[in-house]
């Protein structure tokens, strides 16, 4: 293979396993969705049908690139999806089940096929489809006569049906429902159009079994379709619902056949493409394929996605250009330092305000950029809350535990790096809530609590941040008892008297557990205290609170975007610092003997609050810390509902910044975001304001 035919090879298998996290990505959805609609008691055949369809198309396209495991298994999928699509199976807990971890062992496929490890885990796919081929023997059949021959129907409508169509007909009669046919005429030109939106609007009053193109057209400008439509409206009520020349609306009658009476022959079906192409072939000169709900199984193989309104962008070239928005930030600023030498050295008025004109617009069109940027970076929270229903899902059977999650927020979106990092530590924060908060069942019914308990996540965008919190209905944490294992554990002694906050932040603390006996779900003491670290490697906090027999709530503080934000420079120490602008809530100018002491904390008292004080050149360097001139300014900060005031000798102004990760030397010191540069070429640290207001809040309390 040439080198250009290899790079060619190459990005469309990137961009194939692309599309594949997008399948598999609704695919999970659907499969939530199917678990909801079954123990509602009736599955949405629709729902059924897509999952069919996305299992159809990761077999074909896989194919095409050779990725057999994928092949096998999407196959496999395909066969039992078509069964319960036709009613030959029945959906029963273990099988959902086993569904959704073989979509969850696709998607380690795509991620395996992305590092080069085709070849990884071979037996994995051999032992999934055994346990769903086992699964599919305990189902047994659908009980009850399913023959059509049971049924006395015209046999014009019976020959155009497939398996699948035969199937959601009989479920129709069966639930009673009454059977129509819309026969639908339509423009050649504008069809496609026109029969989308008739097919969702007769959604909306029933099942559409299936859409045919009719071979009566009296006009060749014309083409007509029958559409078969199950529903529990009356005749009158659907006619009055399209009562237009272009729609007729007529009622299919059925009946049980006497005894005797011979079924209605089956006749071979008409092919649906060949109709349209004949009315069609001769107006357009090409092939138009039959519009409607037909077998997947009898499509091509597809094709990667083909004219769309969307492009897919590689996340690292969204850094690269924000990067560069970031560099032309900085040299907009060297232009209007450039604009004032100008003037000051030269005296060149009128040339430094027309480059300041020009300076005022480029700065407006930047940030035009910079919008226009993160809005691409930005993805909704659905993404991450729907990786979590599966999980409660699953963990709610292997503990035995009845529960369930729910959600409010998921379209408030975050940057998609930041919602990449935070998949883990939502995920054991809820793993938690499972393992050491929601009690039995039998326990929960003594205490006069519902026996299913209650996972809630709530997200909401506050400001330049978003809060995220995780409540449970379970038994709470008790202080005294986490007290005793701080000490058993040697993480506090016996005699320091600690504050509430304090003993229920010990649960961050590494090797901290309350399990007493292992298990696969918790208990090995590891996870709380890394869910708090990525969440401070984010610049957010994270918050606990408990009450002993109602619950637990974690709150977490993030903000939207860690790429570039807008922040306020200041000195301290005769050291510049960068103050994320986003925490920012107001600056104040105060007399040093303003300034407080409250059990040796410096404190500030604003309005009816005492606002606790931090030096930023004490923090960063308590060698060099000076005692501050007569006047100083507090820069005050927030997250969430906590407060922090910054004394700082000087605030110099502000300014965009791209964070930069720092040198191994500086990482651990708590309290520094990253470094950044400024247009001088300057490098200056950037505060982490969400670790300095944990300290704070660690210190007061």
């Amino acid at each position: 293979m040439s080198k250009d035919a290899k790079e060619i090879s190459q990005k469309a298998l990137k961009e194939f396993l692309s599309e594949a996290e997008e399948i598999i990505e609704k695919l999970n959805q659907d499969l939530l969705t199917l678990d909801r609609s079954d123990k509602r008691g009736r599955i949405d055949p629709e729902t059924v049908n897509e999952i069919f369809r996305a299992a159809h198309s990761l077999k074909g396209l896989s194919g095409m690139f050779g990725i057999s495991r994928m092949t096998t298994l999407s196959h496999n999928l395909e066969n039992i999806l078509d069964k319960l699509r036709l009613g030959k199976i029945q959906l029963s807990p273990r099988l959902l089940d086993l569904l959704f971890e073989a979509v969850e062992l696709l998607n380690r496929i795509v991620e395996q096929t992305s590092n080069g490890e085709e070849n990884a885990d071979s037996n994995e796919v051999e032992h999934m489809i055994h346990r769903l081929d086992a699964a599919i023997s305990q189902s047994g059949d659908e009980t009850g006569g399913g023959a059509l021959d049971v049924l006395h129907i015209e046999p014009e409508i019976l020959g155009v049906l497939t398996e699948y169509e035969e199937h959601r007909l009989l479920e129709n009669i069966r639930q009673r429902m009454r059977i129509y046919k819309v026969h639908a005429r339509f423009d050649l030109v504008t069809f496609d159009h026109s029969l989308g939106e008739l097919t969702t609007q007769l959604k909306v009053l029933g099942e559409v079994i299936t859409t045919l193109p009719s071979a009566n057209a009296t006009k060749d400008t014309e083409i007509e379709f029958d559409i078969l439509l199950g529903t529990n409206r009356e005749e009158r009520e659907l006619r009055g619902e399209f009562a237009r020349s272009n729609v007729a609306v007529n009622e299919v009658l059925y009946h049980q056949p006497s005894p005797g009476e011979a079924p209605a022959p089956m006749t071979a079906p008409v092919s649906a493409a060949d109709t349209v192409d004949h009315l069609v072939d001769d107006q357009v000169g090409e092939s138009i394929h039959a519009v409607g709900d037909h077998d997947a199984g009898e499509e091509g193989i597809g094709s990667l996605k083909s004219v769309s309104d969307t492009v897919r962008v590689d996340i690292r070239k969204l850094d690269h250009l924000m990067n560069l928005v970031g560099e032309l930030g900085l040299i907009r600023s060297s232009v209007v330092r450039l604009g004032d030498r100008i003037k000051a050295e030269h005296g060149f008025v009128g040339y430094s305000i027309e480059l300041h004109k020009i300076n005022k617009v480029l700065e407006r069109k930047l940030a035009e950029l910079q919008e226009s940027v993160m809005d691409v970076r930005m993805v909704p929270l659905r993404q991450v809350f729907d990786k979590l229903s599966r999980v409660v899902r699953k963990l709610s059977r292997e503990t035995g535990k009845r529960a369930k999650l729910e959600v409010e927020g998921a379209d408030t979106e975050l940057d998609k790096l930041i919602i990449e990092e935070l998949v883990d530590p939502l995920m054991h924060i809820v793993r938690n809530s499972i393992d050491h908060g929601i009690e039995p069942r039998a326990d929960r019914v003594g205490m006069g609590k519902p026996e299913e308990g209650v996972i809630r996540i709530k997200a909401a965008q506050r400001g330049n941040h978003v809060v995220i919190e995780v409540t449970d209905d379970g038994g709470g944490m008790d202080p005294e008892v986490l007290r005793e294992i701080a000490v058993e554990k040697g993480l506090l002694p016996a005699t320091e008297q600690v504050s509430k906050r304090e003993i229920f932040d010990m649960i961050f603390l590494p090797g901290f557990s309350t399990k007493k006996v292992v298990t696969e779900v918790s208990g090995r003491g590891v996870g709380m205290d890394v869910v708090k670290e990525n969440i401070s490697r984010l610049s957010g906090i994270v918050d606990v609170d408990s009450e002993l027999g109602k619950g637990t709530r974690l709150t977490i503080v993030l903000p939207i975007t860690l790429a570039i934000i807008q922040a306020l420079i200041v000195e301290s120490g005769g050291k510049p610092y960068a103050v994320p602008l986003n925490s920012v809530l107001e600056c104040l100018t105060i007399h040093r003997d303003d300034v407080q002491k409250i059990e040796r904390h410096e404190v500030l008292q604003l309005r009816d609050a005492i606002l606790p004080l931090a030096r930023l050149d004490r923090l960063f360097h308590p060698e060099q810390a000076s005692e501050p001139p007569e006047k100083i300014f507090v820069v005050v900060v927030g997250l969430a509902e906590h407060r922090l005031g910054l004394v700082v000798d000087r605030l110099r102004g502000r300014q965009d910044i791209v964070i930069k990760s720092i040198g191994k030397s500086l990482q651990n010191i708590r309290g520094i975001a990253g470094a950044t540069e400024l247009g001088d070429q300057q490098t200056i640290l950037v505060v982490d304001i969400g670790a300095l207001i944990e300290e704070s809040v660690r210190r007061r309390d």
